[in-house]
């Protein structure tokens, strides 16, 4: 009962929150934020389509951890740890330097106006959009947080070992239901892994195409600790392509991650198998409820009105 009455209160609070959230928030504050957000992101992932999942991954990085506060975007000091240092996001997070880039920009344009937590949020969206996805309005108004949490960092963000079970509880801690997990996991179309998250998946897991695992073991040897920072597409159909093909991947045994994978065939998947055949047959579906889905995750636990700041700069506290 006691941890049922915590979730309900979590939702509430993200319901009140969110309340205050509207995309029209910097309509006259600063009119030419997002078009200047879009500007320099569409650039960034011209230059390296790999950016765009980078920028979507740092969103989802940050809401995870205590709310959409750009938490993860702090910098350790030597008086502060942040987040960035944590098992999921140690030599692996990226993208901080065009956020950084964004923020002189809206800075220049309207000083101390917009936050870093809506610009990860709005560059999220233009991210999806410049590979090819759908595109959605974002509600606005989140405030930056003066704190990070490194433990909730290595504690909330869903590490590629988990299964289905471990997945919907990690999800259902942030009010997000197993509809809304299955459609953020279709972000991994895009973007690329390191060897040391899938491994384990290419020499122990039987549900592995086994010419998917061969090509993959050439640059991912099997003794831990050789080739651990190799890259892999989490997607190698279209992996610049933001689309539905990484369920269809599923569908032939070639999703890299074991947590991708088991979706469709880890035990007790029988919910999301479903939703796996439904994006892979019908991409409008995936599309739809991936937006309200980015929406939902964009409004766990914002700070709005007097909480928080507007950090001048989105790596320190003001």
């Amino acid at each position: 009962m006691a941890s049922s009455l915590s979730a309900l209160l979590i939702l509430c609070l993200a319901a009140s929150a969110s309340a205050q959230l509207s995309p029209k928030f910097y309509a006259t504050s600063c009119p030419g934020a997002l078009a200047a957000i879009k500007s320099i992101v569409t650039a960034a992932v011209a230059r390296e389509a790999r950016m765009g999942a980078s920028l979507l991954r740092l969103h989802f990085h940050d809401c995870f951890v205590q709310g959409c506060d750009a938490s993860v975007l702090l910098s350790d000091t030597a008086t502060f740890t942040g987040e960035q240092g944590a098992n999921p996001n140690v030599a692996s997070i990226r993208g901080m330097g065009v956020i950084d880039d964004i923020k002189a920009r809206v800075e220049a344009l309207c000083p101390q106006i917009v936050s870093c937590a809506d610009i990860l949020a709005v560059a999220a969206r233009d991210s999806v959009v410049a590979l090819g996805g759908p595109s959605w309005n974002v509600p606005l108004g989140r405030r930056d947080s003066m704190s990070a949490s490194l433990a909730l960092a290595n504690s909330d963000l869903p590490p590629p070992s988990f299964n289905v079970s471990n997945l919907i509880s990690n999800f259902a801690a942030k009010g997000l239901g197993v509809t809304d997990m299955v459609a953020l996991s279709g972000a991994h179309t895009i973007g690329q892994s390191q060897c040391k998250n899938f491994r384990n998946r290419l020499y122990n897991e039987t549900d592995i195409d086994s010419g998917f695992a061969s090509a993959l073991k050439a640059n991912c040897p099997r003794p831990t600790g050789s080739g651990d920072a190799n890259l892999a597409a989490l997607d190698t159909t279209t992996p610049t392509s933001f689309d539905n093909a990484y369920y269809r991947n599923l569908q032939s045994q070639k999703g890299l991650l074991h947590s991708d994978q088991v979706l469709l065939t880890g035990a007790g998947s029988r919910r999301t198998r479903s939703l796996v055949g439904t994006y892979a047959s019908t991409p409008s579906r995936f599309s739809r409820d991936f937006v309200v889905a980015m929406v939902k995750m964009g409004n766990i636990s914002p700070l709005t009105g007097a909480q928080g700041q507007i950090r001048l700069s989105c790596s320190r506290v003001n």
